[in-house]
């Protein structure tokens, strides 16, 4: 379930080549695209499904369906029993099996992908070289396919897949493949844009919840 988490985080919000020594100009654009629409919005809700494939050849392992909500660098993740709740200044995650709620501080610098950074990528600039890959059919949508490679070699990514949805220059679905063989796949569905969204959705509130562990780690 932690893996999923992660995951969670990391897309939801996806073939190395020497190609991508250099970043892809169509590529670019596309992203810079995507960037200027969310930068845009007040206020971004999905829903999503994620799905974990293990190893190479394998089949889904584990499947599951969550929320997404966004304003702003503010972000509030469900899925599972599990919550991750952002203000842009502390970091709540919440494991309701274990009626327990760790507190961190936020450091964008320590998230190699936020929510926030998947829906507004200018960030890869510095952190991937990507490639243009073509169109596809992802369910009913035509979308772009833009690949990404990190520039770490350290990190335990070894390439993302993004797919844009052509008619509305948002992100639709993507991939990503760990070194070990994993690969998580994300479906974004029923997004709505500039609702109207309460900061407090971004925050823990302990008096709303009696008898959870508070473990602070700040």
């Amino acid at each position: 379930m932690k893996q999923i988490l992660m995951a969670a985080l990391l897309l939801t919000t996806t073939l190395t080549t020497p190609l991508l020594a250099q970043h892809d100009p169509k590529a670019k654009g596309i992203l810079d695209a995507v960037s200027k629409k969310v930068s845009g919005l007040k206020t971004m809700k999905a829903s999503f499904t994620l799905k974990l494939t293990g190893g190479k050849g394998g089949s889904v392992t584990d499947s599951r369906n969550g929320t997404l909500a966004l304003k702003g660098q503010k972000y509030h993740i469900e899925i599972g029993n599990q919550q991750i709740m952002c203000d842009n200044s502390t970091v709540w995650t919440y494991n309701a099996e274990a009626k327990e709620v760790q507190v961190t501080k936020y450091n964008p610098a320590e998230q190699s992908m936020s929510p926030a950074k998947l829906f507004t990528p200018s960030f890869f600039d510095k952190e991937y070289t990507y490639a243009y890959k073509g169109e596809r059919k992802e369910g009913s949508k035509k979308v772009d396919v833009i690949e990404l490679i990190p520039n770490d070699k350290n990190k335990q990514i070894a390439r993302i897949e993004l797919m844009i949805d052509k008619a509305t220059t948002m992100i639709a679905a993507g991939n990503y493949w760990e070194k070990n063989g994993n690969k998580y796949a994300i479906t974004i569905s029923n997004m709505a844009q500039n609702t109207d969204i309460p900061d407090s959705y971004f925050a823990w509130n302990t008096k709303a919840n009696p008898g959870v562990e508070v473990v602070d780690l700040r």
